[in-house]
């Protein structure tokens, strides 16, 4: 019986997310990838040529998402409270390739945005805290970042967790 008209590459992406997440980038087959989903491998290359193109298409969405965000908000004003609010919900939205990035960082060297990623702390603790913050101050905004991507991870009920994820977010830079 014939597949029902999907969108396969979204698909695809997210299997591997998934795979990747739970069981690394180099324990997970492409077979593999392929067989859960039903389709032959040579339809999965159709779609990623290889293993490192999948990976990209993976990580490239929430890398995008990230890097717009910081645009944005290095272009007006700061209001903290929007800032963070609007991080916790690219996280939240990417949460398999977040874990996947978390899990297994090493992975990702294979596709040149490790510096990209580290580079994202130093622009947020510019927004967050300024260029000449103290080591409290930055402190406080890697506690309010890393707090947030933390709490976008748990499986607790995600309405009955971002309002709280953001008020301790914003009294941790408060503090």
């Amino acid at each position: 019986m014939p597949r029902a008209r999907v969108d396969t590459r979204s698909e695809i992406r997210e299997v591997a997310a998934e795979l990747f997440a739970r069981q690394g980038y180099d324990k997970t087959s492409l077979r593999e990838v392929a067989e859960r989903l039903g389709i032959t491998k040579a339809a999965l290359y159709y779609h990623f040529p290889s293993k490192t193109d999948l990976m990209r298409g993976i990580v490239q969405p929430f890398v995008d998402d990230v890097e717009v965000l910081l645009a944005e908000r290095e272009a007006e004003p700061l209001d903290a409270g929007r800032f963070l609010a609007d991080y916790f919900e690219i996280v939240l939205r990417h949460r398999k390739i977040f874990e996947f990035i978390v899990r297994d960082a090493g992975a990702l060297a294979q596709l040149d945005v490790v510096e990209q990623l580290l580079s994202w702390r130093d622009r947020v603790y510019a927004l967050l805290v300024g260029t000449d913050a103290s080591p409290a101050e930055i402190a406080k905004a890697t506690v309010a970042v890393g707090g947030l991507q933390d709490c976008a991870m748990t499986d607790a009920p995600t309405d009955d967790f971002r309002d709280a994820a953001l008020a301790a977010a914003r009294a941790a830079l408060a503090s």
